[in-house]
């Protein structure tokens, strides 16, 4: 576990899919043909924490979708590329689009997916993450499978680690438990 919380606080950017990783995989229609999602508020705040601490968030999905936007909003992720069938290229682009005074290389991001076509995205960054539904070659080409499933908080078990591997973690829960908050001040 130390070696995970190593790798993870080398993190600057957690990308993520959203089918089966923010969500449970599940596409579902209404009698109108209007498509939905369920995401996990665990995920939410999660991923809220790590903007706290300057960490990146981004989302980079193959399907399209307005309720994606939606939530990514929501949460405050950074960035958002849908409709992408080549994750490899995507996350290329998106690195090549964020600020060069951030020095943002793949080594620094994590990645979170849990199907075939996330499996080269994943073997170019530092730290890849899967869930244990994934696709069993995802989850070969893993350094941590979660404990949970995708869309029931498997992305705060990454969040979490990011942010222990950061030396965050206590701070972070501090901000949520009597007499142990944080303040500010204290910070600097």
């Amino acid at each position: 576990m130390q070696d995970l919380i190593k790798k993870a606080g080398q993190v600057k950017l957690l990308v993520m899919d959203v089918d089966g990783i923010l969500s449970n995989g599940q596409i579902i229609y209404d009698v109108n043909g209007i498509e939905t999602k369920a995401f996990s508020v665990q995920d939410g705040v999660g991923v809220k924490s790590l903007a706290r601490y300057g960490i990146l968030t981004a989302i980079i999905t193959g399907r399209s979708s307005a309720m994606v936007d939606k939530r990514a909003a929501e949460m405050g992720v950074n960035y958002v590329v849908q409709g992408r069938d080549d994750k490899l290229i995507a996350l290329n682009e998106l690195l090549s689009t964020i600020d060069p005074a951030l020095c943002i290389t793949a080594a620094d991001c994590a990645y979170m997916g849990d199907d075939l076509p996330d499996i080269k995205a994943m073997q170019t960054v530092g730290f890849a993450a899967t869930v244990p539904n994934a696709h069993a070659e995802v989850i070969n080409r893993s350094d941590m499978v979660t404990t949970r499933a995708g869309g029931t908080g498997a992305v705060r078990e990454i969040c979490d680690l990011i942010l222990k591997g950061h030396g965050h973690y206590q701070d972070f829960i501090a901000h949520y438990t009597l007499g142990e908050a944080k303040t500010q001040d204290d910070l600097s």
